[in-house]
């Protein structure tokens, strides 16, 4: 008897279950182009980011002490940072207890819990199925029944299992159960709060390079946002929270740290995201509604396209290693990158500047460049590159890939080292030719990569220091043209 009224429970009509007006922060901790989008099935509790679910709803309570189930909650949810109030009566009403139940129905959870137990089995028999009815004994690696004439039957395939009910503790979604003291009944406007795992987004960037006359680009944003959280949100406000946002560590998997305060929604006009301070990161508000179904990846701009921004392109040409560490002292080592092969990177860069166009805050994604052919004027694609979370005013820089009809190497000419004086000097040729039809300006960029303390005793053309490891000679080369540049540096230690 008791198993027939919790099944009955389980099918019976809410009150609880209204229309909710849902609101979702999706955070992201996503980095720039990590998701394999044509793998996203495959992410599940693994996908980088989490939201916090607001759900605001009216619901009828009951005076006194009542129990209240909720089954509208994400498969994904993080029970331990739920939060229930009522906005109607928010001092006379309180949970005094919560519980979250995800004992799902399954075939699997049914067998197991059946054991014991008498069910109906349907085995195919040629065109047709023969009914076999028993009691259920195992149900590992296939079913064994003990059959109402004392015989043991074994099944290793069957066409379907019939239940006389549905178990107790088994649900078909899973659901909140809160018991609640209400010092007033009838309709409430309460708000349910909750992180639920499943969900990111990632921002893609698209620009649009023209050359004609000088550099200028078009640069436009679109933000994917996925959702396989186990919910739907259908007719959501949503905020976007771009930066660092730090969660205590767990084992795993993942718990979420509670946020229990209400986040209120302001009016808002039918347009895109309007992008504010929040903390330590930035925030972007999604200016009208939008649907976001389970097991759903979405496409929405980020902001209107932004035109003419002023950009320059750069050729920079390397061959020195770069050092990330000197293991306690200098490299004393002649033949370390004496003569190498270098490469021209192609680079575009701009400022993220009001007065380019920009000014804003830009989330860490990808930047795909296409350009205008010279054949037919159809846009090709010439590169991508990575930007990580970048603020106004800041400068980016774009790495296409490499280019073609500018080569060159980079050969030692002369090395001296006086270890009991403490310094060593190297010299250096730094060929550079161009096989284009017309000039073009390359940057060689070298590293002081031997050791920390350096200067340049001597050097063939100008040069421009960017870091403590780093320094540019900016050089001019002619149309099908060759420039050779010299230069000394002197380590001391």
């Amino acid at each position: 008897m008791r198993r027939t009224l919790l099944a009955l429970a389980i099918v019976a009509p809410l009150a609880a279950q209204a229309e909710a007006d849902y609101s979702l922060t999706v955070y992201s901790s996503a980095q720039p182009g990590q998701i394999d989008t044509e793998r996203l099935a495959q992410y599940g509790d693994r996908l980088p980011g989490y939201a916090l679910v607001r759900d605001a709803r009216s619901m009828r309570l009951e005076r006194g002490a009542s129990t209240l189930r909720f089954t509208d909650v994400a498969a994904r949810i993080d029970p331990t940072t739920v939060s229930f109030a009522s906005k109607t009566d928010p001092e006379g009403t309180r949970v005094v207890e919560q519980a979250y139940q995800y004992d799902l129905v399954s075939s699997a959870r049914l067998l197991q819990r059946f054991i014991g137990e008498t069910i109906s089995v349907d085995q195919p028999v040629g065109d047709g199925h023969e009914r076999i009815s028993g009691t259920l004994l195992s149900a590992d690696g296939g079913l064994t029944l003990a059959l109402p004439g004392g015989e043991i039957a074994t099944l290793n395939s069957w066409s379907g299992v019939r239940f006389p009910s549905l178990p107790g503790g088994l649900i078909t979604r899973p659901t909140l159960v809160w018991t609640l003291d209400a010092r007033r009944g009838g309709e409430h406007e309460v708000q349910v709060a909750y992180q639920a795992n499943g969900l990111t987004w990632w921002s893609d960037y698209n620009v649009t390079l023209d050359e004609t006359q000088g550099c200028r680009m078009d640069l436009g944003a679109w933000v994917t946002l996925v959702n396989q959280s186990g919910g739907s949100f259908p007719n959501a406000r949503l905020k976007l929270v771009a930066g660092e946002v730090n969660r205590a560590p767990v084992p795993a998997p993942p718990a979420m740290m509670a946020r229990r305060e209400m986040v209120a929604m302001d009016a808002m006009a039918d347009e895109g995201f309007t992008e504010s301070g929040l903390f330590e990161y930035h925030l972007y508000t999604l200016g009208r509604r939008t649907d976001l179904p389970d097991n759903a990846t979405k496409q929405i701009e980020l902001f209107p396209t932004a035109r003419g921004v002023r950009c320059s392109k750069q050729l920079v040409f390397t061959a020195a290693p770069q050092m990330n560490a000197y293991y306690g002292g200098p490299q004393l080592d002649q033949g370390y990158a004496a003569t190498s092969q270098g490469e021209v990177g192609a680079f575009i860069e701009f400022e993220n500047r009001e007065d380019n166009g920009l000014g804003m805050a830009l989330p860490a994604g990808r930047v795909r460049v296409n350009q205008a052919s010279g054949s037919d004027g159809s846009l090709e694609f010439i590169g991508e590159d990575m930007i990580g979370h970048t603020p106004r005013n800041e400068k980016l820089s774009l790495k296409l890939g490499k280019a073609f009809d500018v080569v060159g190497e980079r050969r030692q000419v002369d090395f001296r080292v006086d270890t009991e004086a403490r310094w060593l000097e190297e010299s250096f040729e730094v060929s550079v030719r161009n096989r284009k039809e017309e000039p073009v300006e390359v940057r060689v960029r070298e590293y002081a990569y031997r050791w920390s303390q350096w200067t340049l005793k001597s050097q063939s053309h100008p040069s421009d220091k960017r870091d403590a490891q780093t320094f540019d000679f900016p050089l001019k080369i002619p149309a099908d043209g060759e420039v050779k540049l010299r230069y000394t540096i002197r380590y001391t230690w």
